[in-house]
């Protein structure tokens, strides 16, 4: 039976995923099991699952925070500001709060090398990514002020986001200056965002 009060809520949640980051970049996420993770948080193996349904789901925990930010930022963006604009400046904030999503964060070094480490990882990634695009185009699709094409838009920007994430990675674990990776990330997202107003909106 799951012990008193374990089920709980955001923080049994916290602390799950923060016992399960700290095991995951200690040994590897394919040597580490849910089970050791329940036991060094101290719940149940159950309860892990009630909070995350996926193994993977343990360190790639950002879903929720990038699908309200996508939601955000197309419903949400002030009068006369284009969908594309909004995009931008989540993009731009993430990075100048060094917000984990950003690729820049406190730990970024050992996520990202756990993550190149693990084929598991790898696909789940990518199915975040697709289901991403997937929600983005949904919005776009329901927005009576957008009149370009949402899954074109939608599968471009995920792409580009994901292809300039990709490359602060490889960039950061070759232990390159933190200041010049993110200069180089500015600059590649404004690359993106030029990219997609010349050659995606009407």
């Amino acid at each position: 039976m799951p012990r008193t009060g374990e089920r709980g809520g955001p923080r049994t949640r916290a602390r799950i995923s923060e016992v399960a980051t700290r095991l995951f970049l200690e040994r590897g996420f394919d040597a580490v099991t849910v089970a050791e993770v329940a036991r060094e948080a101290g719940v149940s193996s159950v309860t892990v699952f009630n909070h995350f349904p996926r193994k993977e789901d343990l360190l790639l925990d950002r879903q929720v925070d990038a699908v309200e930010l996508l939601r955000s930022a197309v419903r949400d963006r002030a009068a006369g500001v284009d969908v594309l604009a909004s995009l931008r400046e989540v993009s731009l904030r993430l990075l100048d709060d060094r917000h984990a999503l950003s690729g820049v964060g406190d730990g970024s070094i050992p996520f990202f090398r756990t993550v190149a480490a693990s084929p598991a990882l790898i696909a789940r990634a990518r199915e975040i990514s697709a289901e991403l695009q997937r929600i983005l185009a949904e919005e776009l699709e329901h927005d009576p002020a957008f009149d370009g094409d949402e899954t074109l838009l939608a599968a471009f920007f995920i792409a580009g986001y994901g292809t300039v994430l990709v490359e602060t990675a490889r960039r950061l674990t070759a232990e390159e200056p933190l200041s010049a990776v993110v200069d180089d990330h500015r600059a590649r997202l404004e690359r993106l965002f030029g990219t997609l107003r010349n050659g995606v909106l009407p």
